[in-house]
């Protein structure tokens, strides 16, 4: 296998990492959104662990192999629209990401504590950065998919 294939197995399977994170994010939304408290939602937020690392790697991984692609296929400049519109929604999306991943961390300490699940994933505020994230997530495999412009 060259160099190429390599780097772009690496950024895909960074891709399908983060696109997992979200999915494991949004299904422990779903099951923990009318949960009466920490100890209904305490086995879904202990997953919230395992989103949170596959964002980071997925993440990372999108940008640090994305990026190499990019400065090392013959054609493709950091510079080209669709380029900087996928490291503009990978911003977007890490910015939200981070937001996210702090409000399940809130609410796993919460769920040591066996507290209250309070807003830190069920206010309306915390549906819009997740719903954020999705979106960028999304938004961003249709560039990377079909590259307009390019």
């Amino acid at each position: 296998m060259s160099l190429y294939d390599w780097l772009l197995f690496l950024h895909v399977l960074a891709a399908f990492a983060a696109v997992a994170s979200v999915v494991v994010l949004s299904a422990i939304l779903a099951a923990t959104w009318r949960s009466a408290g920490v100890v209904d939602a305490g086995p879904f937020l202990r997953m919230s662990r395992l989103g949170s690392r596959l964002w980071d790697v997925g993440g990372m991984g999108t940008l640090i192999f994305g990026i190499w692609l990019a400065v090392y296929v013959e054609g493709y400049e950091l510079w080209h629209g669709w380029i900087l519109a996928a490291l503009v929604l990978w911003a977007v999306a890490a910015a939200a990401g981070v937001r996210v991943g702090a409000g399940f961390r809130r609410a796993f300490g919460a769920d040591a504590g066996h507290g209250e699940l309070g807003g830190s994933i069920r206010s309306q505020r915390a549906l819009i950065v997740h719903a954020v994230m999705a979106l960028a997530v999304a938004a961003l495999l249709v560039v990377m998919i079909y590259k307009p412009g390019a």
